[in-house]
């Protein structure tokens, strides 16, 4: 295989899980984020993340020495100059991630390979910033990144056989299992989950059910491993908006109309599992 360097912008959640997947198959893993506290703190939570598979039996405490000594730190995006890809990771903003992307093609060196973990925006929108739009692609990963095994690869229109090939084999190669997808609103995961996630919030809006009643019924009823109001919260209810408001703007069909509920949790600071509160309260 042909990448053997991997640029993570972005060591939240999502960005965390990527490095840490990928240094754990031997590539070496430059992180990089806007502060020193938030690449620390994604670094803190893969080193929490290996201890629990050491607990769990199914790594060692060498493995876990390997993956971290495979990954470096960093607050500058000029650090990702030399690598073969960069995977950016950060907030599902489109005005943000555009940006980016203009800094990472002037950065970058000229063969690298640009993608991103967006789980909703356009691919092809993002390429057409860039002076490199053919190794434009995405690799939407799912959370939690260490325990998902999809790989949502997604061409833009401009994307080469070639580029799609580089990350297909380079999905497999971190232990993932890539589908491709085109190019359009929400993908094809999320097109079809996050309406359903609506929905729920709709329900619990409604005042139809309890946010654990709606979970229960899902969980029990269509034998689901968590319930949607549950999943919201892991995912981040601010992601959950950004995702059925691409969805509703790039269709223009009322079924994707967002619930009101979601302004009013991103307006409460109410984010989810990552600021302690969400549809459940996780101090308690």
């Amino acid at each position: 295989m042909s990448i053997k360097t991997v640029g993570v912008v972005g060591a939240g959640t999502m960005g965390n899980g990527i490095a840490q997947v990928c240094a754990a198959a031997g590539l070496a893993v430059i992180l990089q984020d806007i502060g020193e506290a938030q690449v620390e703190r994604g670094l803190n939570t893969i080193a929490s993340s290996l201890d629990r598979l050491i607990k769990k039996e199914k790594i060692s405490e060498d493995d876990k020495q390997s993956t971290l000594s495979n990954i470096e730190t960093t607050t500058s995006l000029e650090a990702l100059g030399m690598v073969d890809i960069v995977i950016e990771a950060a907030t599902e903003n489109e005005a943000l991630k555009l940006e980016l992307f203009r800094q990472l093609d002037k950065l970058c060196k000229a063969d690298a390979i640009l993608a991103s973990n967006t789980s909703s925006i356009s691919l092809t929108r993002i390429a057409g910033v860039t002076q490199r739009a053919e190794q434009v692609i995405g690799m939407h990963f799912m959370n939690p990144v260490p325990m998902m095994a999809l790989v949502e690869v997604i061409r833009a229109l401009q994307t080469s056989d070639a580029v799609y090939q580089q990350v297909h084999d380079l999905s497999e190669f971190i232990g993932k299992i890539p589908v491709e997808a085109k190019d359009s609103p929400g993908f094809v995961a999320n097109r079809i989950l996050i309406p359903m996630i609506n929905e729920a919030a709709y329900v619990y809006y409604e005042g139809l059910a309890s946010a654990e009643g709606i979970d229960e019924i899902m969980k029990l009823g269509m034998a689901h491993p968590m319930g949607p109001l549950m999943l919201a919260d892991l995912i981040g209810l601010d992601t959950c908006y950004a995702v059925i408001k691409v969805l509703h703007e790039g269709f223009g069909d009322s079924k994707y109309r967002p619930c009101p509920i979601w302004q009013q949790m991103v307006d409460a600071g109410y984010l989810g599992r990552k600021s302690g509160r969400g549809f459940y309260n996780y101090a308690e």
